[in-house]
This record gives C-alpha cells, sequence and structure tokens, in this order.
C-alpha cells in the first residue's frame, strides 16, 4: 500500500512539474510574440521617406537588395498573381538614368520653368543612390483582376520593401516621376508591364535623424454598430 501511495505521489509530482514546465513556455511564447509585436510596430512607426540627398557614399551589397526585395515578395494579393516586377539599376546603368532624365528635364523646361538646381538634383539623385529599383506591375495575363487590384498588391510589396529596409537600417524614397518613361526604355519588361516608379535605395548618412508625425487615428475612423 505505501509503494502504492509513493507511486502515486511521485506521478503527481511529475505532472505538476510537466504541467508547470508547459505554463513557463506558454508564457515565454506569450511574452515572445508581445515583444515581436511591439518591435513590428518601432519599425512601423520609425519608417521615413530617406531623399538620395541624405545618403552617404556607402553601398549596399547586393545579396542585401535581393534579400530585401525577397520580403517584398510576400506581400498580399488577390488571385495569387504577384503582379510586382523589379529591375535594379546600379553602376553604369543608373548613371544612365541621370544622364536621360537630365536630357528630360532640360528638353521639358525652358525659359522660365527651368531652374537649374532642379536639373543638378535630378541628374544626382541616381548616382547618390547605391541602387536604383524600378517598380512595375504586370497584369494578370487571364485578365481576371481590376487593375487597381494589382496596382494595390505592388504598392503592399513596396511597403513590405521598406520596412525591410528601415528595420535594416538602411535608407529608401518611393518616387514617381513624371519621367517614368525614361525609365522604361532602360529595362527589359515583359509585355503589358508598366513602372509606377522608382525606389531609391541607400545607406544614410551618420546620425541622421527624421522628425514625423500623423494626425489623429480617431479622425480617420467611423464606427458602425
Amino acid at each position: 500500500m505505501l509503494m502504492f501511495c509513493g507511486a502515486k505521489i511521485s506521478i503527481l509530482r511529475f505532472l505538476y512539474a510537466s504541467c508547470e514546465a508547459l505554463f513557463f513556455e506558454y508564457q515565454m511564447c506569450k511574452m515572445s510574440v508581445e515583444n515581436d509585436y511591439k518591435v513590428l510596430l518601432q519599425i512601423i512607426r520609425n519608417r521615413r521617406s530617406v531623399y538620395p540627398l541624405m545618403f552617404s557614399d556607402e553601398r549596399v551589397e547586393d545579396d542585401t537588395v535581393l534579400e530585401l526585395l525577397d520580403q517584398a515578395n510576400w506581400a498580399p494579393n488577390h488571385k495569387k498573381t504577384e503582379p510586382w516586377r523589379f529591375h535594379v539599376l546600379s553602376g553604369g546603368a543608373k548613371d544612365m538614368l541621370g544622364k536621360k532624365a537630365g536630357e528630360w528635364y532640360v528638353n521639358n523646361h525652358n525659359g522660365d520653368a527651368y531652374s537649374a538646381v532642379k536639373h543638378k538634383k535630378i541628374m544626382s539623385n541616381p548616382l547618390r543612390a547605391s541602387h536604383v529599383i524600378a517598380i512595375c506591375m504586370t497584369r494578370d495575363p487571364e485578365g481576371r483582376l481590376p487593375q487597381w487590384h494589382e496596382e494595390a498588391a505592388v504598392a503592399c510589396a513596396v511597403q513590405n520593401l521598406w520596412l525591410a529596409v528601415s528595420a535594416k537600417g538602411l535608407g529608401g524614397f518611393w518616387s514617381t516621376p513624371p519621367f517614368v518613361s525614361i525609365v522604361e526604355e532602360l529595362i527589359d519588361m515583359e509585355d503589358g508591364e508598366h513602372c509606377m516608379g522608382m525606389f531609391y535605395l541607400g545607406v544614410p548618412q551618420p546620425d541622421l535623424h527624421l522628425e514625423a508625425s500623423r494626425g489623429a487615428i480617431q479622425d480617420k475612423v467611423k464606427w458602425y454598430r
């Protein structure tokens, strides 16, 4: 009888220890989820538009660029069309973009509309960036979706990219200039593909700190009960 009671007590102790371990594991998992959530919120709120003028001369490695674009590849999209396409310009391709953009500005801004400052800025932006990524969209070949569905998916992909860039300590800026057609001349696009702008990627200058603010979310939400 005593042996039976001893065995029973041992089993109870084992079960108690197991439950205690499971509870501890649950608490740790819960803390990890809460910490992940806080980190995500911080990344979202710390994302900034970092313009080419704010970049240092340091270059981003190509492998890092591909890693960042892989995060963009996980954006939500309707019917899994994955309409985003990325064309990465570096080196001489960036130089050519700057040259073509400068020529476009001169040809389209005469007399008082011309600004030497803007002309220089348009030409130098690609040169200041480590990489310039042409953000493009291709339509579903079966035509199952309205175009805006595909464009929204591409925008989600850019947000993923931008958050990853911010989390990596890098800087980026999505530009939608009027000379997008210049970019399309420099890249090999699929049939039905069109460019939605350029993402300038670079390494921010040391100690760069950018403030940001938003209006209260309460002013932008309506509840229906």
